[in-house]
């Protein structure tokens, strides 16, 4: 398919990077699982030299992913860390990164613990808050970086109102997309430079796989990038690829079943005498609720909460849900719990973006919802 910018969203989730394969006609793109390429001469190559360079499977899966965020051009790595560390190398020893100050943990460990020895200047502001964006900007920033929302706090953004005020001043803008997925936002139609997708959690969907992207408009920048990936060489292999692609033909529908049960479940926890606050941009009590109506298509299904005994009671209900597994990561159809200080986002501990050891994280996914609910009502009793 060549022509995607008409296409809705659920329709390019099927169709788009996938052609029928040349040789046999086979519908869904095969896994060429292959190291390298016979060429016709030497240093004449037939668009396939090296497979940490190009791979066919992986060029479905790059074409894809730009369709689906409405980007000119994707890149594919092997993992979402990956992908954040080769966008930062485009970040210069002497130039300075905001990043907000809810960000997952890998991240800030990335960011605080190895690139700042690099010579990287970063500092953390409430992104929440774009005069505090504003404020924090340095003569020397070169790159703003956003969650929205957030992990695990759940905050959004006005992306619009961010990419003004970069944009004006010449500083990049990249938004890590992954809570939401290109079914819920776009950042890139918002004003962003960059996209970046942890692949593994939404896009792949189904907790079998391990990925990251960067998606983009500039092809300037994205031959740079491109010299980094191939250069660096974080890159997938086929099967990944293949994998990740076969998850985003049911991103739409996941999509709305995760948004569906999450608003269930946020509503049901909402109304339980046990739990003290409950963060969810689909609840009227979000901060940013009327935000996350005008930027998103729907609230996604990532819910954080604090039960009324604190850290103990966290610690209960994590370990005695039957449906929702106990375990990192999240974006898959199952459902899954987590209590982000010990475990996603240890590494901000004795820091400024240091977690309640009382937050409870869940991953909604695609189960019956009543189930769901029935499951963390017996966790919490």
């Amino acid at each position: 398919m060549t022509h995607t910018s008409h296409l809705r969203p659920e329709t390019l989730a099927v169709h788009a990077g996938v052609e029928p394969d040349p040789t046999t006609g086979a519908v869904m793109t095969p896994i060429y699982q292959t190291s390298t390429y016979a060429q016709s001469d030497v240093a004449v190559h037939k668009g396939y030299e090296y497979s940490r360079t190009d791979n066919p499977t992986r060029t479905a899966l790059q074409t894809a992913l730009a369709a689906l965020e409405g980007g000119r051009h994707a890149l594919a790595f092997s993992s979402g860390m990956a992908a954040i560390d080769t966008l930062l190398r485009l970040v210069k020893p002497g130039e300075h990164v905001l990043s907000g100050n809810d960000v997952y943990g890998g991240t800030f460990r990335l960011f605080d613990k190895i690139l700042s020895h690099y010579g990287i200047e970063f500092t953390f502001a409430d992104t929440t808050d774009t005069a505090a964006i504003e404020a924090a900007l340095q003569p020397n920033t070169r790159l703003v970086w956003l969650e929205t929302p957030t992990n695990p706090m759940l905050r959004l953004t006005d992306i619009a109102a961010v990419a003004k005020l970069t944009s004006a001043r010449g500083i990049w803008l990249g938004v890590d997309n992954t809570f939401a997925s290109p079914i819920l936002q776009n950042p890139l139609r918002l004003g962003a430079d960059f996209v970046v997708h942890s692949t593994t959690k939404y896009i792949g969907g189904h907790s079998d796989v391990v990925g990251g992207a960067i998606i983009l408009n500039d092809s300037d920048v994205y031959a740079k990038l491109k010299f980094l990936q191939n250069g660096i060489g974080a890159v997938p292999g086929p099967m990944d690829c293949f994998l990740t692609l076969r998850g985003i033909k049911t991103l739409a529908l996941r999509m709305a079943q995760h948004s569906h049960n999450a608003l269930r479940v946020a509503q049901f926890l909402a109304d339980d005498p046990a739990v003290a606050q409950v963060i969810y941009p689909g609840l009227e009590s979000h901060p940013q609720y009327e935000l996350a109506k005008r930027q998103m298509t729907m609230p996604g299904g990532m819910i954080s909460f604090v039960l009324n005994g604190g850290e103990t009671a966290a610690r209960q209900i994590a370990r005695h849900t039957k449906l929702f597994t106990l375990a990192e990561s999240l974006g898959g159809v199952e459902s899954l719990i987590e209590l982000p200080a010990p475990m996603t986002h240890a590494s901000v501990a004795d820091s400024p973006l240091a977690v309640d050891p009382g937050l409870v994280r869940i991953s909604v996914g695609i189960e019956h919802v009543d189930d769901l609910i029935a499951d963390l009502r017996q966790a919490m009793q």
